[in-house]
């Protein structure tokens, strides 16, 4: 199951839970005074922690690693399609915001 090309610009090298190396597929595009970071779940090529279960610290690591204010980012989780016939693997997108001291609000996007 491997997630096409099409879906990142780059492999993101993360320390997840525990500091376990971890990456994600990552495109960032910059819209104006806000940017649209994406990180992509890459499966089976991913040794560490999910892009789901890292969540703000994961969001804080990008920031950091391209120079980036959280406050200015749109945060884009992505689960990409592999062609399975499990439904667990079709394509789902969610914008995750993050309050201060809250978990996430994750909100469920159309393909558009």
């Amino acid at each position: 199951m491997k997630v096409p090309q099409q879906y990142y610009d780059e492999i993101f090298n993360f320390k997840g839970q525990w500091d376990m190396p971890s990456c994600c597929g990552l495109r960032i595009i910059n819209q104006g005074d806000k940017t649209v970071v994406v990180a992509t779940e890459l499966y089976q090529d991913n040794p560490g922690a999910t892009v789901a279960a890292s969540g703000k610290n994961l969001a804080l690591q990008i920031c950091e690693a391209k120079n980036l204010k959280m406050e200015n980012i749109v945060y884009i989780q992505c689960n990409p399609s592999t062609d399975s016939k499990l439904s667990f693997y079709d394509e789902e997108l969610f914008e995750v915001t993050f309050a201060n001291n809250s978990q996430p609000a994750y909100r469920r996007l159309e393909k558009e």
